[in-house]
């Protein structure tokens, strides 16, 4: 019976069976001129976005393949990674999600690991996602998901006052978060009270920062009444937060990335997205064309449009972000000292430019 359902798998599943070369596509032969660093993510959707941060540092000496961890039973996540840092070095990378542990500034036991680890690069921001939705490469998002570049919304402006208007509940998440307390305010709490409903992008969308401030300021009464002795620690923790750059226009770049995403920028995407499309058709049916020549400018506008979650995932304009740069210099010092140890090693001429 096993087998029967083990040849039926490999049937319909291409990777498990052979080529008709009778095996599967071997890798390219590697570059012998550069030394190989292997570089870990947590899952497989970190591939694409850690792939195209090594991407900005092609260079002579070394080649960076990224991958997942490469064990038997197929591990992921940042437990793994966390389990493999004694095994890392400069020929053995590891690249994680920041979570809190980067605010938390060794506070707690794994933000110490992680902080403190040599080979380990993480994002500062809570995660990959939010480089991803960078305020100000949300415009190109939308112009490569429409092809309208009209500018019809302020993301810059509206996601800094979003980031104000949710501070207060974001304090309080992340301080039970440190304390080890989070069922004071659960993740699931937390995106109830900060997620968006809608966006209605009239007067740039402040109708419906009103609509979440009032959530967050029941949900922050609340909490105030049900947790007094906690109010006054907390804003001590509060300065800790800014030493580390933390500011109330800034919290959307260290709240739970997947919340941020799933339930405010891609809501914010969409609505505008659909505008600007609308956009475009009534241009194409005031036009003066029509019949075949109307059918066929209808047909290539639509065709030309791409999935705002796909466009937003293949997001590279984060460059200019601060936290991007503090991951960037991470990576540069690594190379340099790693170049330096080669040249020590004499796998690389001493009087080689770095």
């Amino acid at each position: 019976m096993a087998d029967r359902i083990i040849d039926k798998l490999l049937r319909f599943t291409p990777f498990g069976s052979k080529t008709e070369s009778g095996e599967l596509p071997r890798p390219l032969p590697m570059d012998t001129t550069k030394e190989l660093v292997e570089v870990f993510v947590e899952g497989y959707e970190d591939v694409a976005f850690w792939r195209g941060i090594f991407d900005h540092f092609t260079n002579p000496y070394l080649r960076f393949e990224i991958s997942v961890p490469n064990r038997e039973d197929l591990p992921k996540g940042k437990k793994v990674l966390l389990s493999m840092i004694p095994r890392s070095s400069a020929r053995l990378l590891l690249c994680v999600d920041s979570d809190f542990d980067y605010l938390f500034d060794g506070c707690t036991p794994q933000s110490r690991e992680v902080n403190g680890a040599q080979f380990m690069f993480h994002t500062y921001a809570y995660a990959t996602e939010n480089h991803l939705c960078y305020a100000p490469s949300l415009h190109n998002v939308c112009v490569k998901a429409t092809k309208n570049d009209t500018h019809i919304f302020d993301f810059e402006k509206f996601l800094a006052a979003y980031s104000c208007t949710i501070y207060p509940v974001f304090l309080w998440y992340v301080y039970s978060a440190q304390l080890a307390s989070e069922n004071i305010f659960t993740l699931v709490d937390f995106k109830n009270t900060v997620q968006l409903g809608y966006l209605d992008i009239a007067d740039n969308g402040q109708k419906t920062l009103d609509w979440v401030e009032r959530n967050v300021e029941r949900c922050d009464k609340r909490l105030r009444e049900r947790h007094f002795e906690m109010v006054q620690p907390m804003k001590a923790f509060a300065e800790k937060l800014h030493c580390r750059g933390l500011t109330p226009e800034t919290t959307y770049l260290y709240m739970q990335g997947h919340t941020l995403m799933d339930n405010v920028v891609l809501v914010m995407l969409q609505t505008v997205c659909e505008k600007l499309r609308r956009m475009s058709i009534a241009k194409i049916y005031a036009s003066k064309k029509r019949g075949v020549a109307f059918k066929n400018e209808i047909s290539n506008f639509q065709n030309a449009q791409r999935s705002i979650r796909d466009v937003l995932l293949d997001n590279e304009n984060y460059t200019s972000s601060p936290l991007y740069q503090l991951l960037r210099q991470d990576i540069r010092t690594y190379i340099e000292q790693t170049v330096a140890q080669l040249k020590q090693e004499g796998k690389i001429p001493a009087n080689t430019p770095s």
